[in-house]
């Protein structure tokens, strides 16, 4: 490339490697050069030569789900912003030695940090007790002020689901929960059940979900029924759609007789009809948060902390005052 390019290879590697100290009009002709030879860089030899691969490695839960596939893509996203590449490893059962397997592959990899994004209990636990040659970052499943732990506040997305309906004028609002050995499913719980606690009201019924629609038709067939139900705050969008079409095969009108919010705003959730309010988290900025501890952790920063990720109420058409 420097023969074609009539420079020195010196200043190839510095175009290569975006220095500034390189006059545009060269700069152009080596990036002519490497289109014209149709060069690729050579990771292999380029591990060699700095000891560092460039890979970080992530291990990730239920990928059918939105949430934890929106994780992964948040994190792959802002590797790949910051000239990362990234090796996936999802686990296909959610077992402290599943977890421990996936970590031994990707250390196989020379990942330079592993990056967990798996918020069912036990597996966590066992991420947490990791120690590895390598910076472990977590992902989902934690709370504000955990060394080298990126996430999203669900406890603060549950707070202003309900808030939203205590605010309506709703006095007890139902929940379709996650399943509880999911941490951020008994983080949203505990953010419903605080709210009702911190204004004197008694929390309406809680059904256990297990994040599918299914599980929400399922709960909603039951809250269809109670009459005294009013307000419903699902634990995730799918779980709501489910309840949403229990509500209409009942005759329960949404809004009029009963509001409902959903949690991780999917992009159908807007194109439900009633339009769904619910709780959009900001995967990309998840991400973002994530690949930072992972690179300040390789930069010597190994207790590194970052804020929770603030969830946003996006209000639509499911919710509302209260007919009666």
């Amino acid at each position: 490339m420097a023969q074609a390019a009539g420079v020195s290879h010196q200043t190839v590697s510095r175009v290569l490697n975006d220095s500034p100290l390189v006059r545009d009009d060269t700069r152009a002709r080596v990036q002519a050069a490497i289109a014209t030879l149709g060069y690729r860089r050579n990771n292999a030899a380029r591990q060699l030569a700095t000891n560092r691969s460039g890979r970080l490695g992530m291990v990730a839960a239920h990928l059918a789900y939105h949430g934890p596939s929106m994780v992964a893509v948040g994190v792959v996203d802002a590797a790949h912003a910051a000239d990362y590449e990234v090796s996936l490893e999802g686990l296909t059962e959610l077992t402290p030695d599943a977890l421990e397997r996936a970590v031994d592959r990707l250390l196989g990899q020379s990942v330079e940090a592993v990056v967990v994004a798996v918020a069912h209990r036990a597996a966590l636990e066992r991420a947490r007790a990791l120690r590895l040659p390598v910076p472990v970052v977590l992902a989902q499943g934690v709370t504000e002020g955990d060394r080298l732990a990126a996430g999203i506040d669900q406890h603060l997305g549950a707070r202003r689901a309900t808030e939203h309906l205590l605010d309506l004028g709703h006095r007890r609002v139902a929940l379709v929960s996650g399943p509880l050995d999911w941490i951020e499913a008994e983080q949203r719980r505990d953010g419903w059940q605080r709210v009702h606690e911190e204004r004197g009201l008694l929390p309406g019924p809680a059904l256990p979900g297990d994040w599918s629609a299914a599980s929400g038709y399922a709960a909603g067939r039951r809250l269809a029924v109670d009459r005294e139900v009013t307000a419903v705050f699902a634990a995730n969008d799918a779980m709501a759609l489910g309840v949403l079409k229990a509500l209409h095969e009942a005759g329960r009108r949404v809004p009029e007789e009963v509001s409902l919010v959903g949690f991780d705003d999917e992009p159908s959730a807007a194109f439900l009809w009633p339009a769904l309010t619910t709780v959009a988290q900001e995967f990309s900025a998840l991400g973002r948060t994530a690949v930072d501890l992972a690179l300040r952790a390789l930069g010597g920063e190994g207790a590194a902390t970052a804020p929770l990720v603030a969830p946003v109420l996006v209000v639509r058409d499911s919710t509302a005052p209260p007919s009666r």
